[in-house]
């Protein structure tokens, strides 16, 4: 009878630490934009969030999805952002940046040449169907 009991709650201790490793959390943050304001406030909830959920032993995920006029954003050169995504970039693993398509194919045509963008920035075909897709797939969805 003691061994039952002492395997049923080694059992239990184990399945408690498994528990209070925490969960993993996904935040899909929206930019569409043109404002340094709301660039820097985008960029805050992403450290304020990762900050926040790190203290209390869970992780989180996060895409930055930008589109129309927030796709300056993520424009070499031109971003009034572009330093801080650098070192948010190298500093957080948990953190991606999605470039919508659409509007970097208009943005170039208006140019007359391909506008570059920061390296940072992945490329998808649409940002309101990749701000879909992850809401979809259960991130919850900001809008600074």
């Amino acid at each position: 009878m003691r061994r039952i009991i002492g395997t049923l709650l080694i059992g239990f201790a184990l399945t408690s630490a498994a528990m209070a490793e925490g969960v993993t959390h996904h935040v899909a943050v929206h930019v569409d934009e043109n404002d340094p304001k709301v660039m820097n406030m985008a960029l805050n909830n992403v450290q304020n969030v990762t900050n926040y959920y790190e203290s209390i032993g869970d992780t989180v995920i996060v895409e930055l999805v930008a589109y129309g006029p927030g796709l300056n954003m993520f424009v070499a050169g031109k971003s009034p952002v572009e330093q801080r995504i650098s070192a948010m970039s190298l500093e957080l693993d948990n953190l991606t940046f999605a470039a919508c398509g659409n509007t970097h194919r208009k943005m170039s045509e208006k140019a007359g040449k391909q506008v570059e963008l920061i390296s940072e920035a992945g490329m998808v075909t649409s940002g309101v169907v990749r701000l879909i897709e992850l809401q979809e797939n259960g991130f919850a969805y900001i809008r600074p």
